[in-house]
């Protein structure tokens, strides 16, 4: 077949690109998707998912019974959001989790598990592959030699790190906050040049809306505690934000905060870049595999079991987001994290219209334009039942079709195309949970981030490796698991959708 063949005629993917992202590593049916693009436009995969399957198969990149479809994305067929808003609330849809759910490879190991076998000893295990487990491992991995293994139980990118809108922001209501940001985003600035893969940051700025005066006066405080840290931030009236979107209803809100230095970037390349930069230190990243059991004697942690044998450390840390309270069990630890899903619908793409993240605060809604001019956005559900589910809902569709068309009549012709879910890892405060576990030494805990870990992550990651090495830093006391034992919860972690 001609390397310059077209597989999938939305996205203008070649055969040529298929085999780069299969040399790449990226084999699996959804992430060669999130590599290539393929099957992310208009058809859905349903033109060109069987081609890519036939040069997988050529190539021998993914096992007979590995080759499985996408996960279907609602809605079947491109539809307009007045179609959607036009809907009557209640609408139906999946609110709650879905039970009994299975691999779609069946039971056992996923037939892309690596045949290698596990290292018996190493110094540190890093449970979890999203943004902050790789983050840490980047950092820990370049301190020097040590032993750094990290498991992801599917592929890069298949939780909540690559399941999000890619907003990342600078404006917070509290000191600490504002530095793990600013020094995060500075970070992504420079992405390209210290990992070797660009994530697209877009400083297109947050513009964020007040519809009362109880909000006002938040946007007030937050903006003249973010002036005293270096940012632009500042309160303008409804004239001035519908200068910045002219589409806006600027009936819909009496103030705004504006900060032009936040931004959006790309999910995926931002994980594939510090798995590539943690290997090439040294670190192992090692994909569908599944830890079993972490084993603790003496009051300490000894190593973890997982489907491919057992791996002996001293340190283990739990970076699974959601996923944390399930792994911690294993250790016989229980963590107050509550994970609740959060829904993302992006639409066709458009001429590029919109320059910040827009959100309006109270409702939850936000949204942004793509670097490929889709509109992505999301709102979160006050209703909505705590519970690990990845499920799509046509009750969000309504309520998100009907809040952005209010917001932004002209988007109303607009079509949707692909509609997603991840889950946000909340704890009892709604702050993160960092560093040890009370009575299990050398178990360290790296979740609780609500939705707003992937835009911390590489503060995060920095400071928890030097605070590995012997380093001091207030935000592992700050934010300690003990506090909650404690009974010093924190109050002050702004979150929206």
């Amino acid at each position: 077949m001609n390397d310059k063949a077209i597989v999938c005629a939305c996205e203008d993917v070649s055969v040529r690109d298929v085999e780069d992202a299969i040399a790449h590593g990226f084999g699996d049916i959804e992430s060669l998707k999130r590599y290539t693009g393929l099957g992310t436009g208009p058809c859905q995969g349903k033109s060109c998912e069987s081609g890519a399957m036939r040069i997988c198969e050529a190539r021998k990149a993914v096992p007979p019974e590995a080759q499985v479809p996408f996960r279907a994305r609602p809605p079947f067929v491109p539809t307009q959001l007045s179609a959607f808003a036009g809907l009557e609330l209640p609408a139906t849809g999946y609110r709650l989790p879905a039970t009994r759910l299975r691999p779609t490879w069946g039971t056992g190991p996923h037939p892309l598990q690596p045949k290698t076998r596990l290292p018996e000893k190493v110094d540190v295990v890093i449970v979890g592959g999203g943004i902050m487990g790789l983050a840490l491992a980047w950092n820990l991995a370049g301190q020097g030699p040590q032993k750094i293994l990290v498991l992801e139980r599917g592929y890069l990118c298949e939780g909540a790190s690559g399941r999000n809108g890619g907003g990342v922001r600078a404006q917070w209501t509290t000191p600490l906050l504002i530095e793990l940001a600013k020094e995060s985003i500075d970070f992504m600035g420079r992405f390209a040049q210290e990992l070797g893969i660009n994530v697209w940051l877009r400083k297109g700025g947050y513009l964020f809306l007040a519809h009362d005066d109880d909000t006002v006066r938040r946007i007030e405080y937050g903006a003249e505690l973010q002036k005293r840290y270096g940012l632009p931030t500042r309160v303008i009236t409804p004239g001035e934000a519908g200068e910045i979107v002219p589409e806006l209803d600027v009936s819909r809100f009496i103030a705004a905060s504006w900060n032009p230095e936040d931004g959006v970037v790309f999910p995926w390349p931002f994980l594939w870049g510090y798995a590539d930069g943690a290997r090439k230190r040294g670190a192992q990243v090692e994909t569908f595999t599944r830890v079993t059991g972490i084993d603790v004697s003496g009051g300490r942690v000894r190593g973890v079991q997982t489907d491919r044998g057992r791996v002996a450390a001293d340190r283990v840390v739990i970076a699974c987001g959601a996923w944390s309270p399930t792994v911690a069990r294993l250790a016989g630890v229980a963590l107050p994290n509550v994970p609740y899903r959060h829904e993302i619908v992006s639409s066709e793409p458009l001429k590029p219209f919109l320059g910040p993240l827009v959100s309006m605060l109270g409702t939850g809604l936000y949204f942004s334009q793509s670097m490929r001019g889709e509109i992505v956005g999301g709102m979160g559900d006050p209703d909505e039942e705590p519970g690990l589910n990845q499920t799509s809902s046509l009750r969000f569709m309504t309520r998100y079709a009907r809040a952005l068309t209010e917001l932004l009549p002209v988007v109303g012709k607009v079509k949707l195309l692909r509609q997603w879910a991840g889950c946000y890892d909340f704890t009892p405060d709604r702050s993160p949970i960092l560093g040890e576990t009370p009575g299990v030494s050398g178990l360290l805990q790296m979740s609780g981030f609500v939705g707003h870990g992937f835009m911390m992550a590489p503060a995060v990651g920095r400071r928890m490796a030097a605070w590995m090495a012997g380093g001091q830093d207030e935000i592992f006391e700050k934010y300690g698991l003990r506090r909650f034992a404690d009974g010093r919860l924190i109050q002050e972690t702004f979150i929206i959708g």
